[in-house]
């Protein structure tokens, strides 16, 4: 997919690896510089300095904790001090749980005071950091990533089913408080994607969850789990300036898994 994005200046959080990563690059390839950040900022200049946007000096990298207010502020000012604007920006940091796989009932605070701290605080800080510059430069892309556990929930993953709600419902909110300013709001929320973690749990033999891979495989019309560069895509095309009509939107790419049931019952 090719848009024209040139000029155009982005951040996005948890960008060292995975879905993050593939988004930073999908954005550097068709123009963009691009910020990858990471609270590992090890992966965050690894992921820079091998970006598409890398020999063009159009890829940099940055350590960020989006929970810390006052990190995310100086990592927005320090971009719109080096750029001179702020185009778009992606809240794909996040977190979940899969040593706490419980019923709400034992499910630990502190486990939940994390999931929420990064994966809705989070977003909320960098957006709030994000909205000031934006809404003063007249136009901006707020990108979110949720997840379709803020659709329709799932068991045993209380924290993450109500963050992400929040976030699919933050992300509403924004946009009709930021329209009017020329700022778009819009959400992808992925279902279930092949990546590193999702092996481990679901996809690799002698994942935590292996035993289960099938039955998840069954609520999914497309029988596949989806790739980074599926979600990089669903960004790429929000974040475009042909999607100049539509805010306030989450964009499904499940491959079908919350269209309805699936498998006979």
């Amino acid at each position: 997919m090719k848009v024209d994005l040139n000029g155009n200046v982005a951040l996005v959080t948890g960008a060292g690896r995975h879905i993050g990563r593939a988004i930073a690059d999908a954005l550097a390839s068709n123009g963009a510089t691009v910020v990858y950040t990471d609270i590992d900022e090890a992966t965050a200049r690894e992921a820079a300095a091998q970006s598409p946007g890398h020999a063009a000096g159009r890829a940099e990298s940055a350590r960020l904790d989006v929970t810390n207010e006052a990190a995310v502020n100086a990592a927005v000012a320090g971009v719109v001090a080096r750029h001179g604007r702020l185009d778009i920006v992606v809240n794909n940091a996040g977190v979940n749980t899969s040593a706490h796989r419980v019923t709400v009932e034992q499910f630990p605070k502190e486990e939940w005071d994390r999931i929420l701290q990064v994966d809705l605080t989070g977003l909320y800080l960098v957006s709030k950091a994000a909205a000031g510059v934006m809404v003063t430069q007249g136009r901006g892309k707020i990108i979110n990533i949720g997840s379709v556990m803020g659709l329709v929930p799932a068991r045993l993953q209380c924290a993450f089913t109500a963050a992400k709600a929040g976030v699919v419902n933050l992300t509403r909110a924004m946009a009709i408080e930021l329209g009017g300013r020329g700022v778009l709001v819009n959400c992808v929320a992925p279902g279930s994607i092949l990546t590193e973690g999702t092996k481990q749990l679901f996809y690799d033999k002698g994942g935590q969850f292996n035993d289960k891979m099938e039955c998840l495989l069954a609520h999914i019309p497309l029988s596949r789990p989806g790739s980074c560069e599926e979600i990089a895509h669903a960004v790429l095309f929000l974040a475009a300036p042909e999607s100049s009509y539509i805010t306030g939107q989450t964009l499904a790419v499940d491959g079908g898994w919350t269209a309805g049931y699936f498998r006979d019952f």
